[in-house]
């Protein structure tokens, strides 16, 4: 049983928790995540670790309401319990100083991509953050990703805020303008195919976080493979990150649809 010890709403259907978890957040690396249920009998949830506190012993998430379970989430209060938090799962992001550095991060994508901004700017790294939502009110995480970027590049779909338009027009401003060594994206699968698309079209090596279904998180009930490269892979234990250019998202996308 893990305790929430704070919430705050980002919008009427996102939600930040700050769980507690101290043997997790010792551990935690940027693109690690952790598997949550609610209930005995309840949905296991893979969710990127947005942050941790050591001193304080908790880890942060953000979780969606898109459908029961994550809803039962998101209803949970300070004081609240958590049944099961597992993890860190998955392999951590290979951080370096790799020279000017985009993170895309859509929706709710921005919060696993926090930390690996965090990362990229203290490896030395040039942070150009750019921040996509469908609208002003569904933008997060704006004041903390920019204390560690060199810049920030808000788009959004109706242009109530920052830039009108969608992520790879923020992607394509910079790249326009200098030379970027690596672009990093987190968000829903198909902004990620088209950040991918754009991304080869200049020669730019680009890592993507996937979102797959996801069962047991050890590679074991196979419910989140993929094709990278045409060979097949687990999100779970060989990601959640890959060369996105190697990516078969049509794939991806057919198989998220499952439930639908």
């Amino acid at each position: 049983m893990n305790k929430i010890v704070n919430k705050e709403y980002f919008s009427e259907n996102v939600v930040k928790l700050e769980v507690e978890a101290p043997l997790i957040a010792r551990s935690r690396k940027a693109g690690h995540f952790v598997i949550v249920r609610v209930g005995e009998k309840g949905e296991r949830i893979p969710l990127t670790i947005a942050a941790s506190n050591v001193t304080e012993g908790t880890i942060t998430i953000v979780v969606q309401a898109v459908g029961a379970s994550t809803k039962k989430i998101c209803d949970l209060d300070t004081g609240d319990y958590i049944t099961d938090v597992v993890g860190p799962l998955g392999q951590a992001t290979h951080i370096k100083n790799y020279g000017t550095v985009i993170c895309a991060g859509g929706g709710v994508g921005v919060a696993p991509m926090l930390p690996i901004i965090e990362a990229m700017k203290k490896a030395g790294n040039k942070v150009i953050s750019v921040l996509a939502a469908r609208t002003k009110d569904l933008v997060i995480l704006e004041e903390q990703v920019s204390e560690y970027s060199d810049e920030v590049i808000i788009m959004t779909d109706d242009g109530s805020c920052g830039h009108k338009g969608l992520i790879t027009n923020g992607i394509e401003m910079a790249i326009k303008r200098e030379k970027v060594n690596l672009c990093v994206t987190i968000g829903p699968a198909v902004m990620m195919k088209f950040v991918s698309l754009l991304t080869r079209q200049y020669n730019i090596p680009t890592m993507a976080s996937l979102n797959t279904i996801m069962v047991d998180g050890t590679g074991m009930c196979g419910a989140c493979r993929i094709t990278v490269g045409g060979k097949t892979k687990f999100v779970c234990v060989d990601g959640p990150e890959f060369n996105a250019h190697e990516v078969d998202f049509d794939e991806m996308l057919m198989r998220l649809k499952a439930y639908s």
